[in-house]
């Protein structure tokens, strides 16, 4: 066990923390769940980065890194979707976990193929990445009740991460398409 699986895995430990604290019926909760997601957020940036300057990348990592990852977010986001029960917020919700879904199969699908580099994580996955963390930790510090700067600015960058998402899940298919085309001939 090395110093990035072991982030890795206290990210996957911080999951029913989160949940706990999101149902504790407390004010400053908002607080703690906010501040719980951005640790989480933070060992997904230090484990990679600590992975590659100490050369302690494995294939434990390489699997359980991106998996933590989307725990998390779909763990955060069906929290949030229970919090503001709207459309408007359940519609990007959505679209985030099913392209989290997709992807996730598309890379399983190629590493089947050996393919898996063709949809390798790109630029693009991670400034995605980037605005959901940005948008899941700004609704989880917010309550339902709240109006001004900061719910505005939730909006804006809830509906980015989506469109982000959508975005880089388009170019992944548009990737993977000849070898998709292909396998599904044969």
């Amino acid at each position: 066990m090395n110093i990035p699986n072991s982030l890795t895995l206290f990210r996957i430990v911080l999951i029913p923390v989160l949940v706990a604290l999101f149902y504790w019926p407390e004010a400053h909760t908002y607080f703690l769940t906010a501040a719980v997601f951005a640790v989480a957020a933070a060992t997904d940036w230090l484990d990679g980065y600590l992975a590659r300057k100490l050369g302690q990348s494995t294939p434990l990592g390489a699997f359980l890194d991106p998996v933590a990852d989307k725990l998390m977010v779909a763990v955060a986001l069906a929290l949030l979707i229970e919090r503001y029960e709207a459309a408007w917020f359940t519609v990007p919700a959505v679209i985030i976990i099913g392209r989290e879904i997709v992807i996730s199969a598309l890379r399983e699908w190629m590493a089947e193929l050996g393919k898996r580099t063709s949809v390798a994580v790109s630029y693009l996955g991670k400034v995605k990445t980037s605005a959901q963390m940005v948008a899941i930790f700004g609704w989880l510090l917010v309550s339902p009740d709240s109006d001004g700067y900061l719910y505005y600015a939730n909006i804006i960058t809830l509906y980015t991460a989506a469109v982000l998402t959508l975005w880089s899940m388009v170019i992944y298919l548009h990737a993977a398409w000849p070898d998709l085309r292909d396998t599904a001939g044969n």
